[in-house]
């Protein structure tokens, strides 16, 4: 054994009692060593089990993998003390025992850099209340665990479980672990495991993958975070959860899956946050059972591997999502079972081959400013006790937008459906629901189609531009009130034909039960000869399909539905606009554009071609000319003559498309499209997206994305693109088909000095201020004196000035002990900026 010497140096003690000896063995070497020496181990491999019981460093002489600890027999290492361990490879193959033992409250073990290759019942066993620290450590245990802690604390830092029978890191017993860019991969159980009540577990920017089971399992009320962390490629769930776990994750990915994304049972819960799950072969959340809970917030879920709901919330579960995205998916989201709830705040499905939100059993669905774009089915309510609310959501083409049927009653507010294949709404089999001001239009069915006679109610609900008709109701039951659509005609004054010419078609005879039928309104089309005999029959305007009178000639209880008004100015927007101060040239072309759509829907009622001028705009001028003022009220007014569903204005900038990284950018662009629709998306000074050195710049991208979403969904979204005219000049010319999507240009022009006081008289006006004599022909003066270079702010620089002049007068008044009400009100000439 001569020669492994072992080198000790006392490191610790004073200069006069510093010393150094080789001995021949480690048991030699640490029966001498003192609290504080360093061993120094020559280059081999020593056939010892090692006990650390003082806080010594064992380190070796010619750097990290020269020397091993492989004993025949019992723990290769053993730590009870502060002692420090560097760039040893620790062995054995004792599967009764860890190959490193961590142990004993006084265990505050360091090791850095060592190996642990070996085939032991555990890699790195910490327990009894030692605090440890690994860095830059490598545990390879194809026998057992990785590393496993019991009642105790450690940190792991750069370092990897490269295989392990069973699971790669598992803390139990009340242990704390914290790990950071770690990783653990080719284990025989779960990635990490975490179990029992006061076990905690924190991962940051680790790597969890090649997993024969679970990348992460928490059970028995044991905690764990992960953030920035990535869980892939395991035979398991992704995360499995139970018996009250909690699990959080931020910005993590969870994705290659052939189960679920996370499986949640026994009220565990689960926080996502800004986190991905995609590509996963059966669900994305799987949640069981009565408290139960899932939150997600801005999050992304898409592409499934299988044919099973993405979401499935069942036996009391709940799940909240808040600004997720859930795409290209078999079904969306699945509730089912009494007491089961979803929330969906603000979130976009698309891409759902079938249903992307379905209810039953008893469950409750709750969505909130959510989209559906391009699925099978938008809703469907399947049975009695479903339901739940939807408000201010938009669905677009889908095959059918919401089906209720078997007892569910489910109630809609300001909701959209267009576009669908078949019926906007179809209501069945006992089926029930409020629609309380929906609009269904441009489907290719019915829009809202309500058959055996269920108990509908419909209130102030729209229809137009649907293939079939507005509304069919097959039988009476349905209850409507101020519902409108636009197949249906006034009904003119009743009128007896002569005797000598036949009842029209669809009349009944006085005193019979004649049964014939009445013209259906795709006979003839929206609008046609059938629409208005059908608004001239016992029916009423509701362009519905045939019903015979009861016995003795009484007809039966039917829905009036009423004809979409004609098309009229938006009095109160139009108003609005006129009152701005100035901009003539501006309102003379809104004005324009107003005119052409009113004509053209007044033309299409009449039969005739009507034009379809491209509504998207270029405004071009300086800051505050009121570009954003003139694009919101575009908007409400196209809402007003039915253009656009909302009218909604969403404001952007170049920040809000333009993403870090490749790929990024076009998914933000989407995003701000989709929340735009039905509205406006105003893009603020958008030459940012082609500035003239940009090169690779990804603002292109942004500017392809937008150009290929504004042909695809032409009539969903109205785009307004602002800027400096030079600049945006500029801009249209960044894509060839860019500029042949914006119909006109509208130039702004700075406001004159007399405009400038306009808007300063009407913020007087606002707040309860007054110009004394003099003010205005000053505050006309400063205006007209000021520099109308690159940094003028045309209206902006007027409310700055009023605000200038109403602090002033403040510190002016302040000082009086009593003032009037004329005094608190009066803007003299000395409030103006110096």
């Amino acid at each position: 054994m001569g020669e492994h010497r072992v080198r000790v140096t006392q490191d610790g003690a004073s200069r006069w009692r510093r010393r150094a000896g080789d001995y021949e063995t480690l048991h030699e070497a640490l029966a001498v060593a003192e609290p504080g020496d360093t061993l120094t181990l020559r280059p081999g491999t020593f056939r010892e089990a090692v006990l650390l019981d003082k806080p010594v460093t064992l380190r070796p002489a010619d750097g990290p993998g020269s020397v091993r600890l492989d004993p025949p027999a019992g723990v290769p290492l053993t730590v009870t003390a502060a002692a420090t361990v560097q760039g040893l490879v620790i062995e054995g193959s004792d599967v009764s025992v860890p190959a490193v033992l961590i142990t004993g409250e006084k265990a505050a073990a360091r090791l850095a850099d060592c190996r642990v290759e070996t085939r032991a019942a555990v890699g790195v066993e910490i327990t009894g209340g030692a605090d440890a620290v690994l860095t830059g450590c490598v545990v390879d245990n194809p026998a057992g665990l990785g590393v496993r802690l019991r009642g105790a604390v450690a940190e792991l830092q750069d370092s990897e479980v490269t295989a392990a029978a069973q699971s790669g890191l598992a803390v139990l017993g009340g242990a704390t672990a914290r790990l950071e860019r770690c990783r653990l991969h080719h284990a025989g159980g779960a990635g990490v495991l975490i179990a029992d009540p006061g076990s905690t577990a924190e991962l940051i920017g680790c790597e969890i993958y090649e997993v024969r089971g679970s990348g992460v399992q928490a059970e028995a009320q044991a905690v764990g975070r992960l953030t920035d962390c990535t869980v892939h490629r395991v035979t398991g769930n992704g995360l499995s959860l139970d018996s009250e776990a909690e699990l959080t994750l931020t910005a993590c990915r969870v994705h290659d899956l052939p189960e679920n994304a996370a499986d949640l049972r026994g009220r565990s819960r689960l926080r996502l946050e800004r986190s991905t799950l995609h590509d996963f072969g059966r669900g994305a959340l799987s949640v069981w059972d009565t408290g139960t809970r899932v939150e997600a917030e801005g999050c992304k879920i898409h592409s499934a591997g299988g044919d099973y709901p993405a979401l499935w919330v069942s036996d009391g579960a709940t799940v909240e999502l808040t600004d997720c995205a859930l795409d290209d998916l078999p079904d969306a989201l699945f509730v089912l079972d009494q007491g089961s709830t979803a929330t969906a705040r603000d979130c976009s499905f698309t891409g759902i081959r079938s249903s992307a939100v379905s209810v039953s059993g008893g469950a409750t669905a709750d969505l909130a400013d959510c989209r559906i774009h391009q699925a099978g089915t938008g809703l469907w309510f399947r049975d009695h006790g479903s339901g739940g609310r939807l408000t201010g959501c938009e669905i677009s083409e889908v095959s059918t937008g919401v089906i209720v049927t078997k007892g569910a009653d489910p109630l809609l507010r300001d909701c959209t459906v267009r576009g669908a294949g078949d019926a906007g709404v179809y209501v069945s089999a006992q089926g029930r629901g409020t629609f309380e001001e929906v609009r269904v239009s441009h489907g290719r069915g019915f829009g809202f189609h309500v058959i055996d006679g269920c108990r509908t109610r419909l209130v102030r609900c729209r229809a137009e531009s649907n293939g079939r008709a507005g509304f069919e109701f097959s039988e009476p039951g349905p209850i409507a009130e101020a519902c409108t659509a636009d197949d249906v005609l006034p009904a003119a004054p009743p009128t007896a034909p002569p005797a000598d010419l036949p009842a029209p078609r669809g009349a009944l005879p006085s005193g019979t039960g004649d049964r014939s039928p009445l013209p259906h309104p795709a006979e003839s089309g929206p609008g046609g000869p059938g629409a208005s005999a059908v608004g001239a029959s016992v029916l009423g305007a509701s362009g519905l399909g045939a019903v015979a009178p009861s016995h003795g000639g009484r007809p039966p209880t039917v829905p009036q539905i009423g004809p979409i008004p004609d098309c009229r100015p938006a009095d109160e927007a139009l108003a609005e606009l006129e009152a701005l101060v100035g901009l003539a040239t501006v309102k003379r072309e809104v004005r324009t554009l107003i005119d052409l759509i009113s004509v053209g829907r007044r033309r299409q009622q009449a039969g005739l071609k009507a034009p379809s001028p491209r509504r998207h705009l270029v405004f071009t001028g300086s800051p505050g000319t009121g570009k954003t003022t003139v694009a919101r009220l575009y908007g409400e007014i196209l809402a007003s003559l039915g253009v656009l569903q909302r009218g909604h204005l969403v404001e952007v900038a170049r920040v809000d498309l333009v993403g870090e990284h490749i790929g990024s950018t076009a998914i933000r662009t989407a995003a701000a499209f989709d929340r735009a629709r039905g509205g406006v998306l105003f893009i603020d000074e958008a030459y940012a997206l082609a500035p003239e050195d940009g090169g690779r710049d990804f603002g292109r991208e942004a500017i392809d994305t937008l150009v290929k979403l504004m042909e695809d969904h032409r009539d969903a979204v109205v785009v307004i693109v602002a800027g400096y005219t030079a600049e945006m000049e500029r801009f249209l010319a960044a894509n060839p088909g860019l500029s042949s999507r914006f119909s006109r240009t509208v130039t702004f022009p700075d406001y004159s000095a007399d405009e400038l006081l306009q808007i300063a008289r009407a913020q007087c006006l606002e707040h309860e201020y007054q110009l004394a004599e003099g003010t205005a022909s000053a505050l006309l003066d400063h205006f007209a004196a000021l520099d109308r270079g690159t940094g003028f702010g045309n209206g902006r620089t007027a409310r700055q000035v009023f605000e200038t002049m109403v602090e002033r007068h403040a510190m002016r008044v302040a000082h009086l002990s009593d003032p009037s009400t004329e005094e608190l009100q009066l803007l003299v000439p000395a409030d103006l900026p110096g």
